[in-house]
């Protein structure tokens, strides 16, 4: 098992990951984007730690990423692949068109109202995922022997689900990747981003040119979708902006507590009102602790209550391990937004709550 690992060889590996060669699929960067996120909830009291990567969590995180990605664009599916093929993509495609909801396609609700459908669809992204991606991930050369600096894949590349269940249905992040991974994730998370956007346009130039907001429509948070839980959360939390409690008459924005940018949560855990201008001088910074620890206050089983009153993820504990994770791995003096045009620096006792 590798040292402890630098975090400058292993943002180098990483971005030789994107920048080796033109990708036939987005496959790769889907497993980059959901290992970052899991990585950020993950983080072990011990830096130098290896850390159990459930593979199970690690599919529904590429079938999140996918779900939001299968709408169409201005009419049109787009590409995933230089062919337009594709097990993972033709399954979420597949169950997206399928599946039943009351008043939304979110997938959360699919989970509940459509499990076996999802389960299905689950397991063929799953076994694709080990075959492939996370086999080829870490081959950065063309022949010869690969260095392994993220995860051991050798007993990958396999569809066996007896060969998966003999290695505890998990891939084993080595010392301190994952520490380390989610120190790099707000550098590396936009740059993951940017390739698959160039990917996606590139695989679709002939609708595409340079027309629409694709990276707003491949990753960006739609607002749009956030009414109803802003409704509910203003019914009963009151119509005060979260941050400085001036009255919402008009003007009502749904924040996202933790940076959508960041960690991508839109469980009602992680969602508060606020007025136009904390939402704008916020924009994506890190918030002080204390906001997401009154945020997080304002109840488990009342959030979860809520959320299921309106049909929608709470997440609770994905914010709880997010914010852990965020804090735990920035390092002292990090700027962090205290209210509206109020910026200060993150010090280790800001974060012990979290504990």
């Amino acid at each position: 098992m590798p040292h402890p690992t630098d975090p400058l060889a292993l943002g180098q590996q990483l971005v030789a990951i994107i920048e080796g060669g033109r990708r036939t699929a987005t496959y790769k960067l889907a497993v980059l984007m959901a290992l970052l996120d899991l990585a950020v909830e993950s983080v072990p009291d011990n830096p130098d730690a290896a850390v159990d990567v459930d593979l199970d969590d690690l599919t529904s995180r590429v079938i999140e990423l996918y779900w939001r990605q299968m709408r169409p664009l201005d009419g049109h599916l787009l590409r995933q692949s230089a062919d337009g093929r594709g097990v993972i993509f033709d399954a979420v495609s597949d169950l997206r068109a399928k599946a039943t909801t009351h008043r939304t396609q979110g997938l959360d609700l699919v989970v509940a109202h459509e499990s076996e459908r999802y389960r299905a669809t689950h397991a063929v992204v799953k076994r694709t995922l080990v075959r492939y991606p996370l086999k080829l991930l870490q081959n950065l050369t063309s022949g010869g022997e690969q260095d392994r600096f993220l995860y051991d894949d050798s007993w990958m590349g396999t569809d066996s689900q007896g060969r998966v269940a003999d290695h505890g249905n998990k891939l084993t992040l080595f010392p301190g990747v994952c520490v380390t991974l989610a120190r790099l994730a707000p550098l590396l998370k936009p740059a993951f981003q940017l390739a698959w956007v160039d990917d996606v346009r590139r695989m679709n130039k002939n609708l595409l040119d340079e027309g629409p907001d694709l990276a707003h429509h491949l990753f960006g948070a739609d607002r749009v979708s956030l009414q109803r839980a802003g409704d509910a959360l203003t019914d009963r939390f009151g119509r005060a902006c979260f941050y400085c409690d001036t009255m919402l008459y008009r003007q009502r924005h749904v924040d996202h507590v933790l940076p959508w940018s960041r960690v991508g949560i839109d469980g009602l855990a992680n969602l508060v009102v606020s007025c136009q201008g904390c939402n704008s001088s916020k924009s994506d910074r890190l918030p002080a602790p204390a906001h997401v620890k009154r945020a997080l206050n304002r109840g488990r089983d009342t959030l979860d209550g809520l959320a299921a009153e309106i049909n929608w993820p709470s997440q609770y504990d994905r914010v709880l391990a997010a914010g852990h994770g965020l804090y735990s791995t920035q390092p002292a003096g990090t700027p962090i937004w205290q209210g509206r045009n109020h910026i200060t620096s993150l010090g280790r006792v800001d974060i012990n709550w979290f504990g």
